[in-house]
């Protein structure tokens, strides 16, 4: 679990994904991981003193797939409600502050934690620095040593929800790797360094403080343990820095920093009644931040008329035909499919007449997936993205649960593609992705062969400067909010899987 944002965001960049054909079918493929989700997610609260769970996550060499999704973060106007919950763990070096952390993270048992450590914010060292540091004479703990003003602008924007990129400190070398860590989709934050109370712009950022202390000896012993094993050092140099720099700046800069500490934790990960409390608590102010979108939705904007973003397919014979077919129960699977692609061909080709030429298509697994074909047959080259957005059949709500997205997606065009959009929910939770990970609004272009109009509407009043381009609207969804008279389950038909017996738009993607 503590690297579980690190480990999601590095799956991100990775390829994968299903043929044109239809999904792939071996072991690490999605939609092996997809078939394997929980039905009905159930409520996970343990205490740090108890037994360590299975995580909540499918994992292959290639993706991570969280099973226990990432509930709404944001209100059906679109704009997050509640920020990161953030707790700052200080202590001393090899004080045990990781330790904490992974007991904290792993007892909280929810998904979308983020571990972020204060070591990855070392300033970048000059010739001569680096040449003290290979001496043993460089002070790393001193508050001169770190990225303060990175650090901060880091945290913040993490903690207002958006996708931030983390620097990598090699700690043989001293200096950043070239590739840096993209991390996203913090619910709770978990931040640690030697000096994590030391600024007063940090500490703002902090909703719990934490300072872990441990015996100097037992520190001394670890920091030996660590440096020689871990990070290539020799005694006599470790030795020395640690009387000539860790134990001074412990002294003068960490060790008064625990009168702002809201608990004190001695003995470090030992101490489970204090782990508890701390769980407990955040566990307490997570429940006070649950958000309910999609019965919001169901009852905002009826009678309004259709908004102006909104691009409808001309309603030719031939595009009435083809909706005539699809939206036949008793069509055939392969007619369904080659009539769908050809709505879809239509669809994209409309939507290219209203942008430029460097666009990025990223689909809402899994329907939304039969889409790419009909989009990368017309724009060569097209750099794709998934995201995975499932409802949550106890809560009714969509939850995210997996994403790939190209890098450098914030300057492109984006065409976000879904089969058909009933209440909206996932199309919008698809959406603040995007504009969390700072692709701009305007340049968002949110296709679907099928809407509903109460769709339409929650899109439009969310994001006001999303256009909007399908083929036809219908004007109801029923009390279970699937579209009247609908599609069926456009996933199930076009895949071939196991439909459900009432004829309605259910696909779990689709609303």
């Amino acid at each position: 679990m503590a690297a579980m944002a690190a480990a999601g965001a590095e799956e991100r960049r990775g390829g994968g994904g299903w043929g044109a054909a239809g999904p792939e079918r071996g072991p690490g493929s999605l939609d092996s991981l997809l078939s394997r989700l929980p039905l009905t997610p159930s409520p996970r609260k343990r205490t740090a003193s108890q037994c360590k769970p299975e995580p909540p996550l499918l994992r292959t060499s290639k993706r991570t797939i969280y099973t226990a999704g990432r509930p709404p973060w944001y209100s059906e106007t679109g704009a997050p409600v509640d920020e990161a919950f953030v707790i700052g763990l200080c202590g001393g070096s090899a004080s045990g502050k990781t330790t904490v952390a992974t007991r904290i993270i792993e007892a909280l048992d929810v998904p979308w934690v983020v571990l972020l450590s204060m070591d990855s914010f070392y300033k970048v060292l000059d010739e001569g620095q680096q040449a003290l540091a290979a001496r043993s004479d460089y002070n790393f703990d001193h508050p001169d040593a770190f990225d303060f003003e990175l650090l901060i602008s880091v945290l913040r924007k993490l903690k207002k929800g958006k996708s931030v990129k983390v620097p990598v400190y090699d700690f043989t070398t001293h200096s950043r790797r070239r590739e840096w860590k993209t991390v996203y989709g913090a619910n709770v934050i978990v931040f640690e360094g030697i000096l994590a109370f030391a600024n007063k712009e940090l500490l703002k950022l902090l909703d719990m403080k934490v300072f872990v202390d441990t015996d100097s000896d037992i520190r001394l012993v670890r920091r030996l343990q660590r440096d020689i094993m871990e990070r290539g050092r020799d005694i006599v140099g470790v030795i020395k820095q640690y009387n000539k720099f860790v134990k001074p700046a412990f002294e003068q800069y960490i060790e008064p920093t625990v009168q702002v500490a809201d608990i004190v934790v001695p003995r470090g990960g030992e101490n489970f009644v204090a782990l508890d409390l701390i769980v407990q608590h955040v566990h307490s102010q997570l429940e006070k931040r649950e958000i309910t979108v999609r019965a919001a939705l169901a009852s905002a904007h009826q009678g309004q008329p259709l908004p102006k973003t909104l691009s409808v397919l001309e309603n030719t014979p031939q595009v009435r035909g083809m909706h005539t077919i699809i939206r036949n129960k008793d069509t055939t699977r392969d007619e369904f499919i080659f009539y769908s692609k050809r709505l879809m061909r239509l669809l994209i080709e409309h939507a290219l007449s209203f942008l430029p030429l460097k666009i990025t298509g990223v689909s809402i697994l899994r329907a939304g997936e039969t889409m790419e074909q009909a989009l990368t047959a017309v724009c060569k080259d097209i750099r794709l993205g998934k995201i995975l957005i499932q409802t949550n059949h106890d809560t009714g709500e969509p939850e995210l649960h997996y994403l790939r997205l190209p890098k450098e997606i914030s300057e492109d065009y984006v065409i976000l593609m879904d089969s058909t959009v009933s209440t909206g929910a996932a199309a919008m939770m698809a959406v603040r992705v995007l504009l969390d990970h700072d692709v701009q609004e305007d340049k968002i272009f949110l296709l679907s062969l099928l809407m509903a109009e109460m769709g339409v509407h929650s899109v439009a009043y969310a994001f006001p400067r999303v256009r909007i381009i399908t083929t036809a609207v219908d004007k109801r969804i029923n009390e279970e909010f699937h579209i009247i008279p609908g599609i069926g389950n456009f996933g199930d038909r076009y895949f071939g899987t196991d439909a459900p017996s009432a004829w309605c738009d259910s696909d779990s993607m689709d609303y």
